[in-house]
């Protein structure tokens, strides 16, 4: 069984019909890139599984460990143990770095709940570890968040999200907006941490960028899946990468 399974899920914002019969699996352990041109439906099929925003599924179901999380509101399915970084990184702007910090130790301990989720096996990193993976954090640690970089803005709300008990990440977009360099920076912070055990699924539309450190690969063209396999395959698959990716 893979720890996620999108099966054949049909999607609506109101009467616009987004995802078509889409299916995705995440295996755990690897990083999962879902890629695509802006509007694919790439980001609804995260609000789909995280509970964010949601469309509604009218056909299909999202299963998380074996466990139907379909229609699931956002909070229960954190307590799940999937975490989302959205696209718009949604620091508290005019707290410090470590206050950003603090207060995703508070809200993972915010009830019951929380407590008995936190036996399980998800990951859920100190503030030491995640200054260790983000070491720029550390140096900027009394800073308001709202006058970092681009960078150091998602560095942050993927170091938040992984104060929580996290064994699924979703990033939508985490290079968006960001130099070059920064990439880097970024996509080394996002292996260190699946080194580390945390399960990713990534979306991007900087594709070279996502299968660069991507196990395997999704694309979806209008809703819907138009290419599975490795991100060796992708590689290899000029016409996909031409047709619905533009590389």
């Amino acid at each position: 069984m893979s720890l996620l399974e999108v099966d054949s899920i049909d999607a609506y914002y109101g009467e616009s019909h987004i995802l078509r019969d889409l299916s995705l699996t995440v295996e755990e352990g690897e990083i999962c890139a879902l890629l695509g041109r802006n509007g694919a439906g790439k980001t609804t099929t995260l609000r789909s599984i995280s509970g964010a925003k949601p469309p509604t599924v009218e056909e299909g179901t999202v299963q998380f460990k074996g466990d139907d999380i379909t229609g699931m509101h956002a909070d229960d399915v954190a307590m799940q143990g999937i975490s989302l970084v959205p696209e718009e990184r949604r620091v508290f702007a005019n707290l410090t770095v470590a206050e950003n910090l603090e207060i995703a130790d508070v809200s993972r301990n915010a009830s019951n709940t929380w407590r008995r989720r936190l036996t399980s096996t998800g990951q859920s990193m100190s503030t030491d570890q995640v200054y260790d993976d983000f070491p720029r954090l550390r140096e900027r640690k009394t800073q308001i968040a709202g006058t970092l970089s681009g960078g150091e803005q998602q560095m942050l709300a993927i170091a938040r999200a992984l104060k929580q008990s996290t064994d699924l990440l979703l990033l939508d977009e985490p290079y968006e907006g960001l130099a070059p360099q920064i990439v880097d920076d970024v996509e080394s912070a996002i292996e260190r941490i699946n080194d580390q055990g945390v399960t990713i699924l990534l979306v991007e539309q900087n594709a070279a960028a996502a299968i660069n450190i991507a196990d395997r690969a999704y694309v979806v063209d209008q809703g819907a899946t138009v290419f599975r396999g490795s991100a060796d395959e992708l590689r290899a698959d000029e016409q996909t990468r031409e047709q619905y990716l533009g590389v």
